[in-house]
């Protein structure tokens, strides 16, 4: 029987562009081979994409783009073709491919761009479509949606790009209305990057420029004190969501401070809560992945204040893949070992595409 072509989707050109090379190194090594035919498709900084076809090993440390044997690749838009066009020594060439696994974060991976181009390619790949991401990406359109739906999140303001000229001001007037300590946020930006802590009127105004240098549009939250919980959902038309974990730093409260993590490291699976207040968790996680119509995959980002009230964070339709990352970490606590989790997130992508119309 034939294997199943999969091409894996890597780099980008977003700031996140090393733990787009670390999460795709776990996933080409744990894809199982005997089911599977990997293709790497990588992405360097400056946007060119590479078909490459060495070492997995060489993938993490960047090594990847010297390879000798790379060669310019692109995902064809064209529905006829299903696959990647290949052009090699003046040649140009049609690999055909059964499914896409993108593992891409932040602009230009995460936010609907690279799904637009998988939607028209025809082929089926992992993960949320375009709108479910951009809507996950874009921190005010996340509240937004949550505001409609009656999900709560932390207290909100958005500043847009047409306010610089009266930052000042605008600064003034949100911090008279919300209080401090806020945290400030590029309203597009992957993981925690451009993000700041305020507790005075300086901070947050240097908080606020420091997060327009990242997008043009910046969110500003009230700060939570609390306990932060991971939530990991997965499935299309009939999604489930894993156990509750803990982000257990800081003696189980969530430092504001604290936004370089990238691993699952600090993350306690089951959760210390009341059995109601798992569920509720979790509950809250389902209602948003179907809320933004999310599909396949999802972290969904949590808190409970020190007054026991439960907030919806964020949503991430593109977190990190590494063995050892808070979402895989979740589904092996729910009987997801890696390998068998990469497996099924693959096979229901390609089952959805088959039921999509």
């Amino acid at each position: 029987m034939a294997k199943i072509k999969v091409a894996v989707i890597f780099g980008g050109i977003s700031r996140e562009h090393e733990l787009s090379l670390a999460s795709a190194s776990d996933v080409i090594g744990n894809i199982p081979k005997d089911k599977y035919e990997v293709i790497c498709i990588g992405i360097t900084r400056k946007g060119r994409w590479l078909y490459y076809p060495g070492d997995v090993a060489d993938i993490v440390s960047g090594k990847w783009e010297t390879n000798p044997d790379c060669t310019s690749a692109v995902i064809s838009p064209d529905p006829l073709h299903r696959g990647i066009i290949i052009l090699e020594n003046g040649e140009v060439s049609v690999r055909k491919i059964d499914v896409i696994f993108p593992i891409l974060h932040g602009k230009s991976g995460a936010d609907g761009t690279i799904q637009g181009l998988l939607d028209l390619s025809g082929i089926p790949y992992v993960g949320s479509g375009l709108l479910a991401s951009a809507s996950c990406m874009d921190k005010s359109h996340t509240h937004m949606v949550m505001d409609d739906f009656g999900i709560k999140t932390a207290e909100w303001r958005l500043i847009t790009q047409r306010e610089l000229s009266d930052i000042e001001e605008c600064c003034k007037k949100i911090s008279t209305e919300m209080g401090f300590p806020l945290i400030v946020k590029p309203a597009n930006s992957g993981s925690d990057v451009g993000t700041r802590f305020a507790d005075n009127p300086t901070t947050l105004v240097s908080a606020v420029k420091v997060a327009f240098s990242n997008d043009n549009k910046v969110v500003i939250e009230k700060f939570i004190s609390g306990r932060k919980f991971e939530v990991g959902v997965f499935g299309y038309d009939s999604p489930y969501s894993s156990y509750v974990g803990e982000i257990t730093d800081n003696k189980y409260h969530y430092n504001p401070r604290n936004f370089k993590a990238v691993s699952g490291d600090d993350l306690t699976v089951p959760a210390d809560l009341p059995n109601d207040i798992q569920l509720k968790v979790r509950d809250t996680a389902l209602n948003a992945f179907k809320a933004l119509n999310c599909k396949g995959f999802a972290r969904v980002d949590l808190f409970i204040t020190d007054d026991g009230e439960l907030l919806l964070n964020k949503i991430g339709v593109s977190p990190g893949l590494r063995h050892n990352s808070v979402f895989p970490k979740l589904m092996n606590h729910l009987g997801f070992p890696y390998p068998y989790l990469l497996d099924k997130m693959l096979e229901n992508a390609i089952e959805n595409a088959e039921r999509s119309y």
